[in-house]
């Protein structure tokens, strides 16, 4: 089998070691007994598998993961991690494996539209140190913000009354909070909010800069995964529409 831990021995280890939140879903979650579940999970498992490597994963909370990549505790982040400018000066990104666009979510009625005018002096939540925040913070200057640490919190605050709308990812709005009983009487505002032109467009895998051979297995793989048909048995089971961005190249 192939090494995957660090670039000077890619090829001599048989294990990757993957960061993973684990309160994030449908893509990570932990079972009562900790077991892992989830788009991201299922993904990452996929990917081992087809480079012929065990999986080791590693929860760690969502504000450390770039720190813990470059602090050598793992080897790639699959955590929903949203490609940016920002990121890319401290870590380097795989190619997109999915993309989602954002929504607003209130009460149902409490607002008829989402502009900068109508959200004026009204809190908006949204997860920390994330696309969605500096998004909140350039077109919205005249909003409250408050700033949480998970992306299920976001709704968890919304029910609790602690902000007047939430701003986060059309999917775990629409399927961890909006079909649960805590999210009865709320909606989503609006229409999906893309924020490609802010981002490279979508989600990608992390890892630590200058690991172009690990980087290239990964795409490989990737693409390898997309076009069998892997990729689309796993998003299915998770999503009623595609989330896949455009097809990748091994």
């Amino acid at each position: 089998m192939i090494t995957l831990l660090l670039a000077a021995s890619v090829a001599h280890a048989d294990t990757l070691r993957i960061g993973v939140e684990g309160n994030y879903p449908p893509f990570s979650q932990v079972a009562a007994d900790g077991t892992l579940s989830g788009f991201d999970i299922e993904i990452a498992q996929a990917l081992c598998e087809e480079m012929k490597v065990t999986c080791e994963m590693v929860q760690q909370e969502w504000d450390g993961m770039i720190p813990a990549l470059n602090a050598k505790k793992f080897d790639i982040i699959v955590a929903s991690m949203t490609i940016t400018e920002k990121r890319k000066q401290v870590v380097d990104f795989s190619d997109p494996y999915y993309d989602v666009p954002s929504r607003f979510v209130a009460k149902e009625g409490a607002f008829t539209g989402y502009s900068p005018e109508d959200l004026k002096g009204k809190t908006i939540i949204v997860l920390r140190n994330s696309p969605r925040a500096d998004y909140i913070a350039a077109n919205y200057p005249d909003s409250e913000t408050l700033l949480v640490d998970k992306e299920t919190a976001v709704y968890l605050e919304l029910a609790a009354g602690r902000g007047d709308i939430a701003f986060g990812s059309s999917v775990v709005s629409g399927e961890s909070f909006l079909k649960q009983p805590e999210g009865k009487g709320f909606a989503q505002i609006g229409d999906a909010i893309s924020l490609t032109q802010s981002t490279d467009g979508g989600v990608g895998i992390a890892l630590r800069k200058g690991e172009d051979e690990l980087k290239s297995k990964i795409n490989t793989a990737l693409a390898e995964v997309m076009q069998d048909g892997t990729y689309k048995t796993i998003s299915f089971k998770y999503f009623d529409f595609d989330i896949m961005p455009k097809p990748v190249q091994p």
